[in-house]
């Protein structure tokens, strides 16, 4: 926190002059936070209750999402832990308007995102964007490795959608020749190809990566000379993506 506070340029005194505004916008002085009070909290003598964390966020115009990680609560595990308690029965979920909240975070210089293409997000912190909290909470940001599905591929439509994320686990790179008994059941794996990227089923054969479509997508089979033309990047153990455009 002394760190974030020290980068911004902001003196102890200055933060409490904020929060001191804060509060009377606010009209209530759980907002405000003293010098004092700030000091042993970057010492690590206090935790902060949830107003004067709300004060932090705006001051150090930074998440409360990434506030909350400061001291210790993850947002990551919470999809997780929601997930011990879930109900049996389908049930229709009312999300409130935080539940649509996004996080920018920043892009490496020099790169641009191209959304009409399939590409490698490596750490989905490494995009620039908003990324829905919704969806950070369900995936491992510190270990994971993400691609994004272009808006203009349609190889394994309407099982993987353009515009999705996918979750890559680099573990499983190879094809492991195994009976699956449904398409749902079939490996998709994310795919390197000198240059350009692509999410779909594969076959090796003869020293040739072939990448199959979906029958629906109405793509072409493509080959390629392995590992020269292509690489696997991994397999695809999770995708989050929209079923429609809301009007």
């Amino acid at each position: 926190m002394k760190q974030l506070r020290e980068r911004l340029g902001l003196t102890l005194r200055e933060v409490e002059t904020h929060s001191r505004r804060l509060a009377h916008e606010k009209q209530n002085q759980d907002f405000f936070i003293s010098r004092g009070w700030l000091n042993n909290v970057e010492n690590g003598s206090y935790t902060p209750g949830l107003f004067k964390l709300y004060s932090l966020g705006a001051i150090y115009r930074t998440h409360w999402s990434s506030i909350f990680s400061f001291f210790g609560l993850n947002l990551s595990d919470f999809g997780r832990d929601q997930a011990m308690f879930a109900p049996p029965k389908t049930q229709l979920d009312i999300d409130s308007p935080e539940a649509d909240d996004t996080i920018v975070v920043p892009l490496r210089p020099g790169e641009a995102l191209q959304l009409d293409r399939t590409n490698l997000l490596s750490k989905l912190g490494e995009i620039w964007g908003e990324v829905p909290i919704r969806l950070l909470q369900h995936l491992d940001l510190r270990n994971g490795v993400y691609g994004f599905v272009g808006m203009s591929d349609r190889t394994m439509y309407p099982i993987i959608r353009p515009g999705s994320i996918v979750q890559i686990d680099q573990k499983q790179r190879k094809i492991a020749p195994i009976k699956w008994q449904n398409e749902h059941e079939r490996p998709i794996y994310f795919i390197e190809l000198r240059g350009e990227y692509i999410c779909s089923w594969c076959e090796m054969r003869e020293g040739y990566l072939s990448a199959v479509p979906h029958p629906n997508s109405k793509c072409e089979v493509r080959r390629f000379s392995y590992p020269r033309e292509a690489e696997i990047v991994g397999r695809v153990v999770g995708v989050t993506m929209r079923l429609a455009e809301t009007g």
